[in-house]
C-alpha cells in the first residue's frame, strides 16, 4: 500500500520556550521518521515543519497539543502544505 506523504507547518503557542520543546519535538519526529525542522519564534511561540507519512504527521501534531511535561500548550495552528521532500533529516533551527 502506498503511504501518502504530506507536509504540515505548525505554530505552537503557550509556555513552549525554555521547556525543551524543540529538543523533545525533534526526538518525537525522529521516532516517527519525519523530516523537517523546529525553531523558537520571537513572539514566544514555536514553529515546526513536518514532512512524512500523513498518519505520522498527524501523530506528531497531536503530540504538539501536549508537548513535553513542562510545556503548557494553549493553541496549535496547523497549515497543510504540499510535500516537497526537501529535508535530509529533522533539525533544530536557531
Amino acid at each position: 500500500m502506498d503511504m501518502e506523504n504530506t507536509r504540515a507547518r505548525a505554530i505552537i503557542e503557550g509556555t513552549v520556550q525554555g521547556v525543551l520543546f524543540r529538543h523533545h519535538t525533534r526526538e518525537e519526529a525522529l521516532k516517527l521518521r519525519l523530516k523537517g525542522w523546529v525553531k523558537n519564534r520571537r513572539d514566544g511561540s514555536v514553529e515546526a515543519v513536518f514532512e512524512g507519512e500523513k498518519e505520522k504527521v498527524e501523530q506528531i501534531l497531536k503530540w504538539c497539543h501536549r508537548g513535553p511535561s513542562a510545556a503548557r500548550v494553549t493553541e496549535v495552528h496547523t497549515l497543510w502544505e504540499d510535500y516537497t521532500g526537501a529535508f535530509e533529516d529533522f533539525s533544530i533551527r536557531y
